[in-house]
């Protein structure tokens, strides 16, 4: 009996991935619970775990792009999984003797698996599109050199091989290969950078977009598309909000576990302000206008593959602690690849902060479908009037995108005065008036 591995469900508007790894090798013995597969999808790196125990039987390979409901892989179970485990255990009977002019066959020991010639190396557990390889062109896998984990002999191995040894008339047609630019090539271990193409300018670098640049990309064009966006802006003294800082920073370390930073003080503004002004963490569903009772923030985190909007559910429900402890432990997901799709669905609001990059003043682009999002941007000592005098204070100017189709200009202004009130006196947040 075989149990299909198939790809589950994987949340808002993802309808397939690309097979980054698989951490088991077809015919390896896997047990319930344990990581098969390594997932990339468009907003994020997921692993799929087996649900049941036996051997696996792998039908797509790393590098496959696989949709929702697709079977990636079979798990043979019960009678049929100890049949294959205990022949693949049991070594191969010498092959007789034969003489040098006629070189003995192949002989199959399981599905997957070949045993080599007399006097060749072994060979492990096949894939299927190696196998398939195998048999059209009546190859000798022991005769192949293998690069894999463990000597496994993959794709690439066999397809090099072909090429060396099988003449170009007896080749099925293929597609004509486009050349690793030389920068590329460059980066790889062991590699020596080859001469530019000639189909490639020269000082030009051409590399695909990843798949997770192209959503990046659709999402920011469909923004554009589908939202009449609009950008109000104001500016805020920080002076009140680094005095506290610098004050309790240490106490609230120790007190709380996690630092004190800015994030928490624009998170709390922000959620205050949004009760006021509901149509800014409101979406617009159809012909309907759906209105949100809670906050879940998503709050925009540079990696190293790009911009990614992990949300802090509930946001409304927790102190600056939580508020603070949350994005630590989101924005550290979110660097080392390992965010599910549940940590970047369903945020109602943003908050974006190019200040850390030093940006002085930008229009950030919505999260659709959110109505508004907030940008942050860089502290910068100014001289500014205050009761007729100029002084000199750390200013951060504040920039609200929303979508006019359903906010107007009053509340967008409104929402950003309330923000800076907040900013300006935050012992109005901690007294919750």
């Amino acid at each position: 009996m075989a149990f299909e591995v198939r790809i589950p469900t994987l949340g808002e508007s993802i309808t397939e991935g690309v097979i980054v790894r698989w951490a088991k090798q077809d015919g390896e013995r896997v047990e319930r619970d344990e990581i098969l597969l390594e997932l990339e999808t468009d907003k994020a790196s997921m692993e799929i775990a087996a649900e049941r125990t036996g051997v696996l039987r792998i039908v797509k390979d790393a590098g496959a792009t696989v949709t929702v409901g697709e079977v990636v892989a079979r798990i043979e179970e019960g009678e049929a999984a100890v049949a294959v485990a205990s022949v693949a255990a049991t070594p191969a009977p010498a092959p007789p003797a034969v003489s040098a002019a006629m070189p003995a066959p192949a002989s199959p020991v399981a599905d997957g698996q070949i045993a080599p010639p007399a006097g060749s190396r072994p060979v492990g557990p096949l894939s299927p599109s190696v196998r398939h390889l195998i048999d059209e062109h009546a190859l000798d896998p022991a005769a192949i050199p293998a690069s894999g984990k463990g000597g496994r002999l993959t794709k690439g191995d066999v397809l090099a091989h072909l090429g060396q040894e099988v003449p170009l008339a007896a080749r099925p047609a293929a597609a004509p290969a486009i050349a690793p630019s030389p920068a590329v090539e460059a980066r790889r271990p062991g590699t020596v950078a080859p001469a530019v193409a000639t189909a490639v300018k020269d000082g030009e670098e051409v590399v695909p977009l990843s798949r997770f640049r192209k959503r990046i990309a659709e999402r920011l064009v469909q923004a554009q598309h589908t939202a009449a966006i609009l950008t109000t802006f104001n500016e805020v003294d920080m002076s009140a909000v680094m005095a506290l800082r610098s004050a309790q920073k240490e106490r609230f370390q120790k007190t709380h576990g996690v630092g004190l930073g800015f994030m928490s003080f624009f998170a709390r503004a922000c959620i205050v302000a949004l009760t006021e002004m509901p149509a800014i963490n409101a979406e617009i569903r159809g012909d309907d206008v759906v209105y949100k009772h809670f906050v879940h923030l998503g709050v925009a985190v540079g990696t190293e593959r790009g911009l990614v909007v992990p949300v802090v559910r509930n946001a409304d429900r927790l102190s600056f602690a939580g508020i603070e402890r949350e994005i630590l432990r989101l924005a550290g997901l979110a660097r080392e690849g390992k965010l599910s799709i549940d940590d970047l669905s369903g945020g109602t609001f943003t908050i974006s902060n190019g200040g850390v990059y030093g940006s002085l003043l930008s229009t950030p682009i919505l999260n659709p479908p959110q109505s508004g999002i907030l940008g942050m941007h860089k502290i910068e000592k100014r001289p500014v009037v205050i009761d007729d005098q100029i002084v000199v204070r750390p200013m951060m100017y504040l920039a609200l995108s929303y979508d006019h189709r359903l906010v107007d200009g009053e509340q967008a202004v409104t929402f950003l005065v309330r923000v800076k009130e907040r900013l300006e006196d935050p012992a109005r947040l901690l007294l919750e008036v």
